[in-house]
């Protein structure tokens, strides 16, 4: 078995490399309030609710324009959208990995989950179930012009998603839509926004909930207010529907399939989250361990100190056998339905994100009061990837469908036991 990068992959983040030195680092330069101490209050707009000020969301726009100009935007898109690229799985898996051990920085920014290579897990959702009406979003949404918004938790049901609350109901020609969103994120600059709701079957059912794509400006769609969050800015609202009507042309996908639709979504997602997490990790490690072998306490390098050295090892052997993981599991995914290795993409999702809070913490740790402060990253580090814990499913339902599989309740072992 050869563990190594294809070459290709490493032909590409020296590609990345080389972009990133002569078009971004420049510009993020010129704008150092974004990145330096000062990040989080310069980023937020403290008037408008602390959502993101509109001279950091054109900021990372023009980083965008730029990647897209070079061919890096849409790299991992499918082929099928317009300037896709078609890289594996595995591919993008390497290039998350790498931006983010390379530090904080307008290449790979964490608060937007902007970076040259973009991240947009619905497009290759409505790319494979989208009617032509509704694909016209895949190309706003790329360029920030025309956004779809995401709202499948609300505020008593979360990762416990078939137990929805929200209602569609059949009147006529169309559905009448009733019920509440939490975390509905960046609805308040999208102009759509994929709502599901149940639409038949019980509580619990997986069948009977529809997604639909509900215009924000539609009667009796409300965003109410931000939630502020740990890490600011913030753009994560809470939105009322009540009585929203749509048309049979709304729905996306099939009616009462919506489940699969959001699935696909965030089985999208959690495996660049974690390749994001384990790159973030590298990086703290990296960075503690120079720290400490520059940094002279009681007359010696702290590098000297075991009680320095083991946490650092420890973590950098999770660090390793982690990342290996991950990329053997991306290189699977490239092979296989996703979905028949799903305990795999969970095991890589909740040891990433548990892994770069542990690494963020030590290097704080390491650095002492100056890790603590804002002039270092780590807190910015620790403050964002600690959500990744509980978003796109907790690390409690990570670990549920591992156990479903390790003890054979479904999946790979499922019907192989004795009760």
């Amino acid at each position: 078995m050869d563990f190594t990068l294809p070459a290709d992959i490493t032909a590409k983040l020296a590609e990345l490399d080389a972009f990133i030195d002569r078009e971004i680092k420049p510009l993020e330069r010129e704008h150092p309030q974004y990145f330096d101490h000062r990040r989080e209050n310069a980023r937020t707009d403290w008037a408008n609710d602390g959502r993101p000020r509109a001279e950091w969301r054109a900021l990372i726009a023009e980083m965008e324009r730029r990647a897209d100009r070079a061919g890096h935007l849409r790299l991992g898109l499918p082929k099928t959208i317009r300037g896709g690229g078609g890289a594996s799985n595995l591919m993008i898996a390497a290039i998350r990995e790498h931006l983010a051990a390379k530090g904080l920085g307008l290449h790979n920014d964490l608060q937007d989950e902007s970076s040259i290579v973009g991240n947009f897990p619905i497009v290759p959702v409505l790319d494979a179930y989208g009617t032509p009406a509704q694909k016209t979003y895949i190309e706003g949404i790329i360029s920030g012009e025309q956004h779809l918004s995401f709202a499948l938790t609300e505020p008593g049901h979360g990762s416990d998603a078939t137990w929805l609350e929200t209602t569609a109901v059949k009147d006529g020609e169309h559905w009448v839509i009733n019920g509440m969103k939490r975390w509905n994120s960046q609805v308040a600059r999208a102009h759509g926004n994929l709502v599901f709701a149940r639409s038949s079957g019980r509580p619990g059912d997986a069948k009977g909930i529809t997604a639909f794509i509900v215009p924000t400006d539609a009667p009796g769609h409300e965003v109410l207010y931000n939630h502020w969050t740990f890490n600011m800015p913030s753009d994560h609202a809470e939105v009322a529907l009540k009585d929203v009507r749509v048309p049979d042309s709304a729905i996306l996908h099939r009616e009462g399939e919506g489940l699969m639709v959001a699935q696909r979504f965030v089985h999208e997602n959690r495996i660049r989250q974690a390749a994001a997490s384990a790159g973030a990790a590298r990086y703290c490690i990296e960075r503690a361990a120079a720290y400490a072998r520059e940094r002279k306490a009681f007359g010696e390098p702290l590098s000297k100190k075991q009680a320095i050295q083991f946490p650092l090892v420890d973590l950098y052997a999770e660090c390793e056998m982690v990342r290996n993981y991950l990329f053997r599991t991306a290189w699977e995914m490239d092979r296989r339905d996703p979905l028949e290795i799903s305990d795999m993409v969970s095991i890589c999702n909740f040891r990433a994100n548990r892994l770069v809070c542990e690494a963020a913490d030590r290097a704080m740790q390491v650095h002492g009061g100056v890790g603590y402060s804002r002039h270092m990253p780590f807190e910015h580090i620790y403050r964002h990837h600690r959500r990744y814990r509980i978003t796109e499913g907790s690390e409690e339902v990570q670990m549920r469908r591992v156990a479903q599989y390790l003890f054979g309740f479904s999946g790979k072992k499922a019907n192989t036991t004795t009760a």
